[in-house]
């Protein structure tokens, strides 16, 4: 590599990968300087690389001291009255300079160049890439599958790849190599290799918000907002959602007309599940709410510190208040974060739950 092409590859890496041209020459000159200093043994050295030309020089450089510091490198330092009658117009602080610029050092800086800028490359070019989705943490994205091994998927995303643990992918669902798909990031991190690592889930409930934030315009437009998320994935989802505007029927703006919202992230979800409910800030509509598609039923706040309620339902409003497992008080109470139990009336009466003590509260 002569001057005139080192000179055209420090300007095309600059352009190229947004590094100022003055920091390429300066990382050039320090790998030429510390590689004048192994193989020819100096100390007081430092290389020059002319910005027009391309020319390297080494100077062995001595700074003027009125006493040696025994602490700095003694070769790169001479006593004041040591050169005084050669030059009396040098002071103490000044660096006198010698070229001693090597017959075969050409080589040798051709090939410390090339590593050099190979190297800075590589760091812009990871750098770049952790630049472009550090801010992607708790987002989704859109990438491509591109091959597994017994723990996980790794989706390529063009200039990076995530990884998506199989422990993360909802129970059920058939992903195909090559198939676009929708991934929740929940976690980036920098590489040991200067890269993003970047951890991937189709199963935390994450994945529901932003699914929900790219369908329902209301939602990213704050018109209707999500007060939570509660998710059994694979089986159910249940969000609360409330708006502001006492006109917007936050509920309908989620589900869509004829459910076709929904429906769309149901399909994402392979199946899954969703329970709209209405959000209400008396926590007792705010469970009746949560425990949907249940229906008449009573709530009663024991404890409201502890966010304890008894729900009394019965007859198939019981059996759909619970939820095949308990499933669905499981999530309403996740959902409300409060602790629910459902009982019938003849329960609690039994186990002399005093209710109409909190009727009212």
């Amino acid at each position: 590599m002569n001057g005139e092409e080192f000179i055209k590859a420090i300007k095309i890496l600059s352009e190229e990968k947004n590094i100022p041209e003055e920091d390429l020459f300066e990382y050039v000159e320090a790998a030429l300087n510390a590689a004048y200093k192994r193989n020819y043994n100096a100390t007081n050295s430092k290389v020059t690389i002319d910005r027009k030309t391309g020319e390297v020089k080494v100077f062995s450089y001595k700074v003027i001291v009125d006493e040696i510091n025994m602490e700095d490198e003694e070769d790169a330092q001479v006593l004041l009255e040591e050169i005084k009658d050669t030059n009396k117009d040098l002071k103490v602080g000044d660096t006198i300079e010698e070229e001693v610029t090597p017959k075969d050092f050409g080589r040798v800086a051709a090939s410390t160049a090339k590593q050099v800028l190979v190297q800075k490359v590589r760091e812009a070019e990871r750098a770049s890439i952790m630049d472009e989705f550090k801010d992607k943490e708790d987002e989704l994205l859109i990438g491509t599958l591109s091959r597994e091994d017994k723990q996980n998927y790794y989706v390529d995303f063009g200039r990076a790849s995530g990884i998506l643990p199989k422990k993360d992918i909802i129970p059920g669902e058939k992903l195909e190599m090559g198939s676009q798909i929708k991934v929740y990031v929940t976690k980036i991190e920098e590489g040991q290799k200067g890269g993003p690592v970047i951890i991937l889930s189709r199963t935390h409930y994450g994945f529901v918000k932003r699914l929900l934030e790219s369908e329902i315009p209301e939602l990213a437009e704050g018109i209707v907002i999500l007060y939570s998320v509660a998710r059994d994935p694979g089986n159910r989802s249940k969000i609360a959602v409330y708006s502001e505007n006492e006109k917007i029927d936050a509920v309908g703006a989620c589900i869509g007309e004829k459910g076709i919202r929904i429906n769309n992230i149901t399909k994402e979800l392979n199946g899954e599940k969703i329970d709209v409910v209405k959000y209400d800030k008396d926590l007792k509509e705010f469970i009746k709410n949560a425990l949907s598609p249940a229906k008449e039923v009573d709530v009663y706040i024991i404890d409201e510190k502890d966010k304890h309620a008894v729900a009394v339902a019965e007859g198939e409003n019981l059996s759909l208040a619970i939820g095949k497992n308990g499933q669905n008080v499981k999530l309403a109470a996740r959902l409300t974060k409060c602790k629910i139990d459902v009982k019938t009336l003849v329960q609690v009466q039994e186990e002399g739950i005093n209710i109409y003590k909190y009727y009212e509260a």
